[in-house]
């Protein structure tokens, strides 16, 4: 297979492989014997669903997340520069998305080596797809501020683009703190601003609603440690 470094999309949760990876993805996986992940024991884990004939003991894995410092990135594409596929998983979805993968692509990119991304399932895409918002025009911002006036400050700020620039937005939460993000959306937003909840998407228990604030008053849903990602958008 060619040396690339492939991008290499896993599951959002505990959904067969093949519900939502394309079959290409399942016949390059089980030839890269190189692999640069953001959790070695959840990447064995989905190596193991791609294909249980994988040897995984015959892997080499590089441990890359928040903690990885880039002189420790550097030494991890020394096989591709050998003529050695490797390939890049993250703990859920796309890898360089909202996700320490990307320090290592911008490496790559940098040193001329080949990058290759494979299709695979994006929350942030499929929210977006299911929210019935501005599909045209969307921006993500990852995590709001954590102290509670901050995170108004920057929710009011997203509204307010949302009806400027006609623009859906898009952020994530902690999954252990998503009720009290749910409660300061409901108090910060105008009535009729318009908000989507998406969580576990692709798996077995999918949730994704689009309501106006007014409407989500007295229901929103109990998702406390569900993956979710929040959409608003103008009313």
């Amino acid at each position: 297979m060619e040396p690339a470094l492939y991008l290499l999309p896993c599951t959002l949760g505990d959904t067969p492989i093949d519900h939502v990876l394309p079959a290409y993805n399942i016949q390059i996986i089980p030839q890269i014997k190189f692999f640069v992940v953001e959790n070695i024991r959840t990447a064995r884990r989905f190596l193991k669903k791609v294909d249980h004939n994988i040897d995984i003991d015959a892997l080499t894995f590089y441990t890359l997340n928040e903690h990885t410092t880039a002189l420790e990135m550097q030494d991890y594409l020394s096989p591709l520069e050998k003529g050695f596929a490797m390939g890049v998983i993250s703990e859920a979805g796309c890898p360089a998305v909202a996700d320490p993968g990307a320090a290592l692509v911008e490496i790559a990119q940098k040193k001329k080596l080949r990058v290759i991304p494979m299709v695979g399932p994006s929350s942030i895409i499929l929210s977006v797809m299911g929210s019935g918002f501005n599909g045209q025009s969307f921006s993500f911002y990852g995590y709001l501020p954590i102290e509670s006036d901050k995170r108004a400050a920057a929710i009011k700020s997203l509204e307010t683009r949302a009806y400027k620039e006609d623009q859906t937005q898009l952020f994530i939460e902690t999954p252990y703190r998503n009720g009290k993000m749910m409660d300061e959306l409901l108090r910060t937003c105008k009535p009729n601003t318009r908000l989507c909840i998406a969580a576990n998407i692709t798996c077995e228990n999918e949730f994704i609603k689009t309501k106006s604030i007014k409407d989500w008053k007295g229901h929103l849903p109990d998702l406390n440690k569900e993956p979710c990602i929040f959409l608003i958008y103008k009313g």
